[in-house]
């Protein structure tokens, strides 16, 4: 019976003395993101699994410890989405919409679901917003969605005490030699890493910096940089992000 009278580990209610807050978020979200000229989509709850194992990446912890995947009647596997950004470029390419006119801009505010222990802010059901942009590989990009996030906080009120810290991964011209530079470092420290790790070092090193073993992250503290191993291009790149972002008047 307690079964029956009780939510699910890692999930909640929204009770009715509460829902009239996740309707003001919510609006508050996509009507910023309506300002910076993006419009809502809205996709299933469920997915093919295979999006995600090509999207999110099956050396991820998402991938390999906390989806919700299971087979349907026509043996079919099926995922419960751990993230929002799989399913709106699948509904872009799937609907043709890149032949419209681009940039195509598309926010959502969506729950995910992930299988991790539940604490304090972090639970099993969650919800995410998110906001894409499809077409510009230029920084006036990068800039315009972090602005929109800065300025979705800011009317939420939460943006005092904010800092930005800005990274990149290249591109995958240069991408490749920072995984090298990556994996012969962490070669240096077998004896350290944990199971999970060691077997990523030979698919993709950078999932290491992502672990949340002590050990793991005080090796990881020490590795080689992205920033270091950045092509003319996308060094150019960086910079002109962060030369729209002093425009914009964030700091970083």
């Amino acid at each position: 019976m307690a079964l029956l009278t009780k939510a699910p580990r890692g999930t909640q209610d929204i009770l009715p003395a509460r829902s009239y807050g996740w309707q003001y978020l919510e609006s508050s979200l996509l009507r910023t993101a309506e300002l910076f000229g993006f419009r809502e989509i809205r996709t299933p709850t469920f997915e093919h699994t295979e999006l995600f194992l090509r999207s999110v990446g099956d050396t991820t912890d998402v991938v390999q410890k906390e989806m919700y995947t299971f087979e349907d009647k026509g043996r079919r596997s099926i995922t419960l989405r751990p993230e929002g950004t799989a399913g709106a470029v699948r509904a872009v390419m799937e609907h043709g919409l890149l032949g419209d006119a681009l940039p195509l801009k598309v926010s959502y505010v969506t729950s995910c679901f992930r299988y991790e222990k539940p604490q304090a802010g972090r639970l099993r059901e969650f919800h995410q917003f998110g906001a894409e942009v499809f077409g510009p590989a230029g920084p006036a990009a990068d800039a315009e969605l972090i602005s929109l996030a800065y300025e979705a906080l800011e009317a939420l009120g939460i943006s005092g005490g904010l800092s930005l810290e800005l990274n990149s991964i290249g591109c995958p011209k240069c991408r490749p030699g920072y995984h090298k530079a990556l994996e012969q470092y962490f070669r240096g420290n077998l004896d350290k890493l944990c199971p999970t790790c060691l077997e990523r070092l030979g698919k993709n090193p950078l999932r290491i910096l992502d672990c949340k073993n002590p050990d793991c992250q005080s090796i990881a503290a020490n590795a080689p940089l992205g920033l270091d191993h950045l092509c003319g291009e996308c060094e150019e790149h960086f910079e002109g992000l962060k030369t729209r972002l002093d425009a914009l008047g964030l700091t970083y």
